[in-house]
């Protein structure tokens, strides 16, 4: 496969799963500043967001003061935001058309009517109306996206590049997604919080929980009330759960060994240990040694490996 073709594929996922991504940690923090809260603890939540999303600096050169309305409005339809989900969904779309012939009719379909709905959707106001319900539309197309890739693409090289982009990418929201809910609480919730707080955090975690479509998961898996290193460990090593850091890893390893002609390629290796990592480590180590610490750390290592992926198969980043 041309290296071209094989980058519009990956990047045409990474953007699709990026758009999906961007809606559920706006969903959370939407969700979550319903909740009766100060203004300041409300205003942090929201800093948190653009700080984790890296948009801190472009977000205030742009608007000045956080004001929750505008950070939404930043995240979800300003073109000028090249991590909005209206810029991914145009850069997936883009990516698409480029390759409109690796792709079958139905998936450039999906890809073509999600941006033309999405403008009609903003131009109409219907975000401003309701943006959770706004929120489970992109999540919706971003699910009818991949059902139909694998539905309908041969299972060859582009569909691995394409199911490579997107779990490299869930990889790396779902770190900024649980470091965003973790890192902005003030209280010492491992075990030392009020009665009065776990209470009041019990709306949060379930908040986190449903935005990454883990609320019934959770109840299934540990049959217990929620708590925080129960929901650090699902998101992260739980490899079973869909959205977690140790699955993504594992199909991001699985598709760079069907497409790697080098059974011992860095990249390869990089993917590989970075996943027994996840595959054999405990949450009471991960929590000792510090959780932001780790996932900063864990999106440093995804963000390598994406350079090495580039380098390797893709169209080299300038």
């Amino acid at each position: 496969m041309l290296s071209r073709t094989a980058d519009h594929l990956f990047w045409m996922s990474r953007y699709t799963e990026r758009a999906e991504n961007t809606a559920r940690m706006l969903d959370v923090n939407y969700q979550t500043s319903l909740l009766p809260q100060s203004e300041a603890v409300a205003q942090m939540g929201w800093q948190g967001l653009l700080s984790i999303s890296e948009l801190i600096d472009p977000y205030q050169q742009k608007h000045g003061r956080i004001v929750a309305r505008e950070v939404m409005d930043f995240m979800v339809k300003d073109a000028s935001n090249p991590s909005s989900i209206v810029s991914c969904l145009s850069a997936a779309r883009e990516n698409a058309r480029a390759v409109r012939g690796a792709l079958t009719t139905e998936v450039w379909e999906t890809h073509n009517t999600t941006w033309l709905e999405v403008q009609r959707m903003i131009r109409t106001g219907d975000f401003e109306r309701d943006p959770s319900q706004f929120f489970e539309w992109v999540k919706f197309r971003s699910h009818l996206s991949r059902g139909v890739t694998m539905g309908t693409m041969l299972m060859d090289e582009s569909l691995h590049f394409m199911r490579l982009g997107t779990f490299l990418e869930r990889a790396d929201n779902t770190a900024r997604l649980v470091d965003v809910k973790f890192h902005a609480l003030q209280s010492d919730f491992f075990g030392t919080a009020s009665e009065k707080d776990q209470e009041y955090d019990f709306y949060h975690w379930s908040a986190i929980l449903r935005s990454v479509s883990a609320f019934e998961v959770y109840r299934k898996v540990y049959r217990d009330v929620i708590k925080p290193e129960r929901v650090a460990e699902l998101l992260i090593l739980k490899s079973d759960m869909p959205r977690s850091l140790h699955a993504s890893l594992n199909e991001v390893v699985n598709n760079l060994s069907l497409v790697a002609s080098n059974p011992t390629s860095e990249t390869l290796r990089r993917a590989g240990k970075l996943r027994a990592e996840l595959q054999y480590g405990r949450i009471d180590e991960i929590l000792a040694t510090g959780l932001h610490a780790y996932l900063t750390q864990f999106l440093d290592r995804v963000n390598d490996l994406g350079a090495h992926i580039s380098r390797e198969f893709l169209v080299p980043v300038t």
